[in-house]
């Protein structure tokens, strides 16, 4: 396949990603506008980044450091790029991923909020959301529901972090409607205790319609937009 039918491709597919996005938006009673669509590019080379910026995509996401560092250094010659952070973060990658990121989705104990906060070498403010778990499993990432409270106080009371809204990952064995609506009132919940922190982040390619019913205002899109991951060897 010709790398112009690759773009042609790209085009026609974020275009019924972003059709879908604003049809399901209308049908809940919300702005399309107020729904900020990530493109997750795991495993893509920096070339589709190059070929998503031409298509007009701002907003994009990795969730390993590794790939987030390369990118961004192979891209920093495109201008209006917003980078997500949308994986688990190890504490000793906290300057990496800061040094790169404008936003970290997963935030989920204080121990990694005080990394990011200790690492921060200029005024920026990094912009993040707080992970929680939406399982039993307390081998996932995120924090439990009972520490929202907490973790959000400790995280307002950093000097060099912005606590932006909430962030979670549909389980596997629920309903994605059912879940999403759980974690609507655990937005609710961090909006008595940072009112600002409005932001949800939830919905992947799979999900996206009903994170959009239950309020997200950030959805992670792969390969929806992207197509198949390549081949690793």
């Amino acid at each position: 396949m010709s790398q112009a039918s690759d773009s042609t491709d790209l085009s026609a597919r974020l275009a019924a990603v972003d059709e879908s996005i604003a049809a399901a938006a209308r049908r809940a009673g919300r702005d399309p506008s107020s729904i900020t669509r990530i493109v997750v590019t795991k495993f893509h080379p920096a070339s589709l980044i190059r070929e998503l910026h031409s298509c007009g995509v701002r907003d994009v996401g990795e969730n390993r450091q590794q790939e987030l560092s390369a990118k961004t250094a192979e891209t920093a010659d495109l201008g209006e790029l917003r980078w997500h952070f949308v994986g688990q973060a190890q504490t000793k990658k906290a300057r990496a991923i800061r040094q790169s990121a404008a936003v970290v989705h997963s935030v989920d104990r204080e121990r990694l909020a005080d990394a990011f906060e200790r690492v921060a070498d200029d005024d920026r403010l990094l912009d993040v959301l707080m992970q929680v778990n939406l399982t039993d499993d307390e081998g996932r990432g995120g924090v439990n529901p009972d520490g929202i409270e907490s973790l959000a106080e400790h995280i307002a009371g950093l000097s060099t972090l912005r606590l932006r809204g909430i962030m979670a990952v549909a389980p596997l064995d629920e309903e994605p409607a059912r879940a999403f609506a759980r974690l609507h009132g655990m937005a609710q919940q961090l909006l008595t205790v940072v009112p600002d922190a409005d932001w949800i982040s939830a919905g992947m390619t799979a999900d996206f319609v009903e994170a959009i019913n239950a309020g997200a205002t950030h959805l992670r899109i792969g390969s929806a937009i992207t197509g198949s991951r390549p081949d690793r060897g």
